[in-house]
């Protein structure tokens, strides 16, 4: 690996695309979203109608589908067999069904060969799960947002509309319970990174951290 490469780890709605893009606009680097890649997944395979409860089933069709992640800060996209798919992976089919799909590990170690691929060229910033630990273990920058579970929900309930903050809250609690459980690749620090809680922090404030961070780490 060659190149900056910043990794950002962190739950549901701490501001890991917000600051990973900021961040990467301030330095004119590129931008991985590997969440969208899990997204991109569950939604073909919703389509598909692949079982998400048979882990085996989910990892007997994975090879089938191409991903394809622009790495734009400005404007980063995800296809899907050449289909744009931004908004549709968004949606709360996918949204409650990716954890199942992001814990089977033929899934992890297709999409995680692809992160590396993308990543390996460096002047990067890669956000998601499991950046500081398994795609990009020798990172020079490793970052994991934290924030309380309600000031999480708030920001995600302001962002997506229409749900509560209490659905949000008690939605992004069960997924955090799966995905720091799941036995291949769970939530959780990396050595040598540095925990930001962005609970009573803004935006700005967040990505001015990032940034004192990156230039005292290079």
């Amino acid at each position: 690996m060659s190149g900056l490469v910043v990794a950002m780890d962190g739950p549901s709605g701490s501001g890991k695309s917000s600051v990973s893009r900021g961040v990467a606009r301030a330095l004119g680097l590129r931008y991985l979203d590997t969440g969208a890649m899990y997204r991109a997944m569950t939604w073909w395979m919703l389509r598909q109608g692949v079982d998400l409860a048979d882990p085996e089933a989910i990892a007997a069709r994975c090879g089938e589908p191409s991903i394809v992640s622009g790495t734009d800060p400005e404007g980063p996209t995800i296809q899907v067999d050449g289909l744009d798919v931004g908004g549709p992976i968004r949606e709360a089919d996918v949204t409650g069904a990716v954890s199942a799909v992001a814990a089977v590990p033929e899934v992890r170690r297709l999409l995680v060969a692809l992160q590396r691929e993308i990543a390996g060229a460096g002047d990067i910033v890669v956000e998601g799960r499991d950046i500081g630990k398994v795609v990009c273990p020798d990172a020079p920058v490793k970052v994991y947002l934290t924030a309380s579970a309600e000031a999480r929900a708030r920001r995600r309930s302001a962002e997506l509309g229409g749900s509560t903050v209490e659905a949000q809250q008690a939605a992004m609690e069960r997924r955090d319970t799966l995905d720091s459980t799941r036995k291949t690749d769970p939530l959780s620090m990396a050595d040598g990174a540095v925990e930001l809680d962005t609970t009573a922090l803004n935006l700005e404030e967040v990505i001015a951290e990032v940034l004192r961070l990156v230039k005292e780490r290079t």
